[in-house]
């Protein structure tokens, strides 16, 4: 049975834990060739041996995403590795939290090389990457899908301001790009999850506050239940896929119904 991108190549970037080595996984498990990319390189091997063992195929590269001369070298390491692209995932990201136990940083103790860190990574990265991908697809004739990891806190009111600011930005610049590129059947489309409880943002979910913050987020989601990482990879090798072939512009909430409004208790 093929897989859902069987014989596409695939980079995703922060591969390296969390969300992006799921999708990594995920991906290669759907016959994609992927290059995992991650700013901790240690990790992005970690990620690409893990795909390996499962018999799939992998290349792993370092990438910090807030550089642009970085971004264009991982789009042209696949394209040199496997000889196209066809899917970017631009699933790298940071937050600003506070002390452990305290979650997001208020916006009046977040500091200005903290909002300017955090708009790097989550706002020009995505933008990087997506202008690299764009000129590769372009240069092999159109066609090719981008999908990004935005947030619910793009949507609605959640988390910290200076995080949320960049996702709202991220769900913008989705709908406005895949007006932009449509016209070169290119599609780009987002996932935006609600909370994991993930190393990302420093979840120490081995930690003394670990059950504590699982609770938290389980109460939050109308289903009852954190979002898992695969629930969101899930997600996005949906709008990958030729299943979402007539889809894009879109900022698809995974959040346990967090974003529907509040649910009926009986």
């Amino acid at each position: 049975m093929k897989g859902l991108v069987d014989g596409k190549v695939a980079v995703i970037t922060g591969a390296g834990s969390g969300v992006g080595q799921a999708a990594s996984l995920l991906f290669a498990r759907h016959g994609a060739r992927v290059v995992a990319a991650d700013i901790d390189a240690a990790r992005a091997d970690e990620t690409a041996a893990l795909i390996a063992a499962e018999g799939g195929e992998a290349r792993a590269a370092r990438c910090d995403v807030a550089d642009e001369t970085e971004v264009e070298r991982l789009i042209a390491f696949a394209v040199a590795h496997y000889g196209r692209l066809d899917i970017l995932y631009n699933n790298a990201g940071i937050t600003v939290m506070g002390a452990p136990g305290e979650g997001p940083k208020r916006l009046t103790t977040t500091s200005a090389e903290e909002i300017c860190a955090v708009q790097a990574v989550n706002v020009n990265g995505v933008l990087y990457g997506c202008k690299a991908a764009i000129t590769a697809f372009e240069q092999q004739g159109g066609g090719g899908v981008i999908v990004n990891t935005a947030s619910i806190a793009g949507l609605i009111g959640y988390g910290g301001v200076a995080y949320g600011a960049t996702k709202g930005a991220v769900v913008g610049l989705t709908r406005t790009l895949a007006m932009e590129v449509a016209g070169k059947a290119i599609r780009i489309n987002s996932v935006c999850p609600a909370g994991m409880p993930t190393r990302y943002g420093g979840m120490d979910m081995g930690g003394p506050n670990a059950e504590k913050v699982r609770q938290g987020m389980s109460a939050a989601h109308p289903l009852g239940r954190p979002i898992d990482p695969m629930d969101c990879a899930n997600a996005a090798l949906f709008l990958a896929s030729d299943l979402a072939a007539n889809i894009t512009g879109v900022n698809l909430p995974v959040d346990g119904g967090l974003s529907a409004g509040v649910p009926l208790r009986r």
